[in-house]
């Protein structure tokens, strides 16, 4: 009995150590194996895309106020409203105005009776000709200030300067409002202009004939929009970066009514200037924790190789541009890249 219990005792060892070291064969082997990974090949930079958060903005855009001081008595129109050159958009109370108006036109037909006496009395020798001159000095001051309040008189009511769409109202009827405050705000409806902010780095490509612009409103995603650039800051006072401005060209206005306020992208083409800049996927940057970024290159014998790279501008296609540390070529490992080590032989899955 006990020699039977030994016998099996010694089989059951024998069948556990036979089935770790069959595990553990097989685990080497399955460590040996080559690392199945994609790669793409560093491609030559010939330009680089960005893409911006944009906004159509108003071609004509103007804030008009009063040239005087006074209590506003009717704004009538609110905002989103559409105005017609001429239009009346506010309007202050007229009585002290009109009061000035009436005293400079009396000021002024005063001095033209004196005047006409003046020169009948001077016909008979009555009076010299010092004293016409003066009176028509007089009669000269006095057609000035009767012009002139004439002209605040004007100045009570604000029109359309153009035919547009009311922005924004910025007071209240009966509120009493100083010369030159803002009392509202008129665009033109139809914008044919995007403004964006860029950043400093490529602010000096902007200008160059070789940079391109385009723009992908959210109303009509598969039109993209020739633009040209209007005008960008070349200083910035704050850290947000440049404002930059498009014009849109050769649009149909009778199929797109673009109007200002409308949300797009905005895509600026700008050349490469440096030579040994090459574009690969941003998922081919390797960045440990210690510091760094680099790439794993696949060399002839299928082994990777880090290589420390200088990161240039990323690119709105999922690309990256490396300045320096891989040429045009060579092969990168785009998956995967924080499981591999250094000299480990790998299994290009998309070669």
């Amino acid at each position: 009995m006990n020699g039977q219990f030994y016998f099996m005792r010694r089989y059951l060892i024998l069948s556990v150590i036979l089935l770790l070291v069959g595990c553990g064969s097989h685990e080497q082997q399955r460590l040996s194996e080559p690392r199945v990974v994609k790669c793409a090949i560093a491609a030559a930079v010939d330009s680089v895309r960005r893409d911006f958060a944009a906004l159509s903005t108003a071609d004509d855009a103007v804030n008009l106020a009063f040239k005087i001081s006074g209590r506003v008595v009717d704004i009538p129109v609110a905002k989103g409203v559409v105005v017609r050159k001429g239009e009346l958009l506010a309007e202050l109370d007229r009585r002290d105005v009109e009061l000035q108006v009436d005293a400079a036109r009396a000021a002024f037909r005063e001095a033209q009776s004196r005047l006409e006496r003046a020169k009948r009395l001077f016909e008979h020798s009555a009076i010299s000709a010092q004293e016409v001159e003066s009176l028509e000095n007089s009669l000269a001051q006095a057609e000035s200030l009767y012009a002139n309040s004439l002209d605040l008189l004007a100045d009570t009511r604000i029109v359309a300067p153009f035919d547009g769409i009311v922005e924004r109202t910025y007071v209240d009827v009966f509120q009493r409002v100083g010369s030159g405050e803002t009392i509202l705000r008129i665009v033109t409806p139809i914008s044919h202009t995007v403004g964006f902010t860029a950043p400093e780095s490529i602010v000096t490509q902007l200008g160059l004939q070789s940079t391109r612009f385009s723009v992908l409103f959210d109303a009509w995603p598969d039109t993209p929009f020739r633009a040209v650039i209007k005008s960008f800051a070349r200083t910035s006072s704050d850290a947000l970066g440049f404002p930059v401005s498009l014009r849109l060209v050769d649009v149909d206005s009778q199929l797109y009514n673009i109007t200002p306020g409308m949300t797009c992208i905005a895509t600026v083409i700008t050349p490469e200037s440096d030579r040994d800049a090459v574009l690969v996927p941003l998922t081919a940057i390797y960045a440990p924790v210690e510091g760094g970024e680099y790439v794993w290159v696949v060399g002839d014998d299928d082994r990777v190789e880090k290589h420390r790279v200088v990161l240039g501008p990323p690119t709105d296609n999922d690309d990256v541009v490396v300045l320096e540390g891989l040429s045009v070529g060579e092969r990168v490992v785009v998956a995967g890249v924080y499981h591999l080590t250094e000299g480990e032989s790998v299994k290009i899955l998309n070669r």
